[in-house]
């Protein structure tokens, strides 16, 4: 599979669609009561292995996120492009590292949602929302 061709032709597909959303969403004044998120389940290696493409690496991914208040141009957070992936601790090789409940918080905090409020389960296990974190950073409260 030649991996950098089929990225770039789905690069080419989903950034004007992206902000061809949020266009639109700031259009029609809508972009403040929305939150739009962009990312995968998991990040790829720095490096390009022997096949030319990129392993697994859930030490580190990249999600965009637009809207709800989240003022942009930042990029929080940051990996290292020669991680040691014999390491032990692998997030030594990031630099303030976040958590994904964080990024839940986050976006929960940012539209008015009580991201730590506990809620009975259909079987009446209780559970709270999100245990992250808000990111200062995103919701301008830094």
């Amino acid at each position: 599979m030649n991996n950098h061709e089929v990225h770039k032709t789905r690069a080419e597909t989903l950034d004007p669609a992206f902000a061809a959303l949020i266009r639109h969403l700031l259009e029609r004044e809508l972009l403040d009561d929305t939150i739009v998120v962009c990312g995968g389940e998991f990040g790829r290696t720095p490096r390009i292995n022997a096949t030319g493409g990129r392993n697994h690496w859930p030490h580190g991914f990249t999600i965009a996120m637009a809207g709800g208040g989240i003022p942009g141009g930042q990029v929080i957070g940051e990996t290292s492009p020669n991680p040691n992936p014999e390491a032990k601790d692998k997030a030594k090789d990031v630099k303030d590292p976040q958590q994904v409940a964080n990024i839940h918080a986050t976006v929960l905090q940012s539209l008015g949602i009580d991201f730590e409020q506990e809620l009975m389960t259909p079987v009446g296990r209780p559970m709270i929302v999100s245990k992250g974190t808000p990111i200062k950073q995103l919701l301008n409260t830094a």
